[in-house]
């Protein structure tokens, strides 16, 4: 959702060595509080205090070695885990762990961390004894953070602070019901350390007015995974998708996108038919079709071999309803070389969830 980028992340980790850990790097701790975002009025029964927690991170620092260095304005990457207390006895305790980067603004005192991983909480819904958490319906999740901040490094010595705000979220995108998810807004303060006596020297060799474009490129990729309804205790039933479309690089960051995806989510057919027995009223034909057609438009963010993919799509075949005609799809995709890929990917509609899509590319 979304794993996609903590994977990668946690790769370049496993390939670094000692000395690569201890040269042009910092770690950082952060303590945060506040307070569950009120998102659903599903969950206010688990509005019961101000959530608090600790994130600790090791960041490699880039220094323009490579051309996306410079392009990003010599941002950080590295791995960060988490720990929240959400002051809810039916929620319990997370833990996460994550891959992120880091970019900075206005002279490097301004920094943007967006961080993407997997998290685990301590007491997750249980039919029996612990009926009242319906935000996670399983252990294992997905957790993503996100933290703006001022960070001022080497205000002493080796030391320096950083301080704003910072937001987490848990769910696990319907894999398993119920799925209200959480997320909460904090203020934050942290201390930076450098493993580094001094940083190395930045390079501003790349050329200012470079431009670069592609012709146009044909994508297929096939996701999968599992999903349930909202009904508790229907069941994970497995979906298919397929999926082309055509995209237009128009520069080293961006490429925009168009094409059509057919779904077959067999969480559907199993919803069709129990609503058409448990819900008389609502006339649902019991022969209706699970098949989903929709068509998108999109936006791609490349970022080294990493890169960003944000779609907006739209059921041209929509034979049931289920949350509407509109949907969305935001993820991470790998490449392995010039034109096969992986990605990992989040659809929706709006704020709700349907499915965390793994896939698999070719990009001609």
């Amino acid at each position: 959702m979304r794993y996609l980028f903590a994977a990668a992340l946690c790769l370049w980790f496993t390939q670094l060595s000692a000395q690569d850990l201890l040269e042009s790097s910092t770690v950082d701790v952060s303590y945060f509080k506040g307070n569950i975002a009120l998102h659903n009025d599903g969950i206010l029964h688990l509005i019961t205090g101000h959530p608090e927690g600790l994130i600790v991170a090791w960041n490699k620092k880039t220094f323009g070695d490579e051309a996306w260095h410079q392009r990003y304005n010599y941002p950080d990457y590295g791995i960060s885990l988490s720990y929240q207390d959400l002051k809810t006895e039916a929620l319990g305790h997370n833990l996460g762990i994550y891959g992120h980067f880091n970019f900075y603004f206005f002279d490097r005192n301004l920094m943007f961390r967006i961080g993407q991983g997997m998290g685990w909480t301590s007491n997750p819904y249980d039919r029996v004894n612990n009926t009242k958490n319906n935000a996670f319906g399983s252990s294992l999740m997905s957790s993503t953070y996100a933290m703006l901040k001022y960070r001022k490094e080497r205000l002493f010595h080796r030391f320096g602070i950083q301080a704003g705000l910072t937001t987490v979220h848990y769910s696990n995108a319907n894999v398993k019901a119920p799925n209200t998810s959480v997320n909460s807004v904090t203020a934050s303060l942290g201390i930076i350390y450098n493993l580094d006596e001094e940083d190395q020297e930045y390079r501003y060799d790349l050329t200012a007015d470079e431009k670069f474009t592609e012709a146009v490129r044909y994508n297929f990729v096939f996701r999968s995974g599992i999903n349930e309804s909202d009904v508790v205790g229907m069941g994970q039933y497995p979906f298919y998708i397929f999926s082309a479309y055509a995209d237009k690089r128009i520069n080293h960051k961006s490429a925009l996108q168009a094409g059509t995806d057919i779904f077959f989510s067999n969480f559907l057919k199993e919803l069709i038919t129990f609503k058409s027995i448990a819900f008389p009223e609502d006339n649902v034909d019991p022969d209706s079709d699970y098949k989903r057609v929709g068509i998108f438009l999109g936006h791609e963010l490349f970022i080294n071999k990493l890169t960003i993919v944000t779609q907006f799509g739209y059921y041209i075949y929509y034979p049931f309803d289920f949350e509407g005609r509109v949907y969305q799809r935001i993820g991470l995709k790998r490449y392995f070389g010039d034109q096969w890929f992986g990605a990992i990917t989040l659809k929706s509609h709006a704020a709700k969830a349907e499915a965390v899509e793994f896939g698999i590319g070719i990009r001609l």
